[in-house]
């Protein structure tokens, strides 16, 4: 159930991208072909980015190029798959596994190879998980040597002009936004406006970060049901995002706990217009806040991998791997 809700969609939503991830060629291809039948996507991402100890550990997410033979085997199915449904296929991945394994050159042309539409670099490794710093020279080396398709950057975006830095800095051909619109939807429409030579909004006030977790908690009950059981769990999912939007706001922790704590949509609308009569709706972020990192901030964390792993990587033996379809990250 909650697979299929996972790939469900608004009516006016396009396009409709999902993120797939696993070790086996087949399953995956198998995965591909029930969307395309189904006609439930436009887009499909590869994600073999995920450092994950529950994905990395069944021989998935970054776990995956190490293997150059089984990450061709899935790639090639995942395409071939895809291509009576005219759904392109894309890959994001990582630097490597750690500084003794780095994959991302021969997994960028591997890409290109198989007909990838385009791949995107998380330019960390995945023993670093969120930790340091993304080393946005990897993004310039994997764009010199990839030529015919689109290469993404990703890492350490969290504004509009972190993006253009980085085209600028690494000849990329776009950007893929993680940890930085937590919290900020809006990002998005800031890169938008960047990217066209338009004028980009300074840090929103606390006024309109309020209408937007309204907003947000109501659109999260409606997608989990109109009934009381989607509300509460909108209500619940909607309370993990409640610091990434408050990240850089001086509203103290008491009311940042109440609102973590709150059970329905009402207690979180009485909760906020508590917060914005108390310290107006015109506040904003401390100098710097739109920089406080949001979402997972760990690492570095060892890789865990299948036994025997990192001594047979030229094979293309699939490890346990039960799960094709995830939200998650890389």
């Amino acid at each position: 159930a909650k697979t299929e809700r996972m790939v469900t969609f608004a009516a006016d939503e396009s396009p409709r991208s999902l993120q797939l991830y696993g070790s086996d060629p087949v399953m995956l291809a198998r995965a591909v072909t029930k969307l395309g039948e189904a006609g439930a996507v436009d887009h499909i991402d590869m994600n073999f980015g995920c450092p994950v100890a529950k994905v990395t550990r069944k021989g998935g997410g970054a776990a995956v190029p190490a293997k150059p033979n089984l990450l061709r085997a899935i790639m090639r199915g995942a395409v071939k798959a895809a291509a009576p449904y005219g759904i392109p296929v894309t890959a994001k991945f990582r630097i490597g596994i750690d500084e003794d394994l780095i994959t991302y050159l021969h997994t960028g042309l591997i890409a290109e190879e198989e007909g990838i539409a385009s791949i995107a670099l998380h330019a960390r490794t995945a023993e670093q998980h969120y930790s340091g710093t993304a080393r946005w020279d990897a993004i310039a080396e994997l764009k010199q040597a990839v030529t015919s398709i689109p290469v993404l950057g990703n890492g350490d975006l969290w504004t509009a002009s972190d993006a253009l830095r980085m085209i600028e800095a690494t000849g990329c051909d776009g950007v893929v936004i993680g940890r930085g619109c937590l919290g900020r939807p809006w990002l998005f429409a800031d890169l938008v406006a960047a990217f066209a030579g338009g004028e980009v909004l300074p840090p929103r006030n606390l006024g309109f970060v309020v209408e937007v977790m309204k907003r947000h908690v109501r659109s999260l009950a409606e997608h989990f049901g109109a009934d009381d059981i989607g509300s509460t769990r909108g209500v619940r999912d909607f309370r993990k995002h409640v610091s990434w939007y408050l990240t850089g706001f001086p509203v103290g922790g008491e009311i940042r706990h109440r609102l973590a704590t709150a059970d329905s949509i009402l207690a979180i609308d009485d909760l906020l217009d508590e917060m914005v009569s108390i310290h107006g709706s015109h506040l904003t972020v401390v100098e710097g806040g739109e920089y406080l990192r949001r979402g997972k901030t760990s690492g570095p964390i060892r890789v865990s991998l299948p036994d025997g792993y990192r001594g047979c990587l030229n094979d293309m033996v699939v490890p346990d791997d039960n799960d094709v379809m995830a939200v998650s990250g890389g």
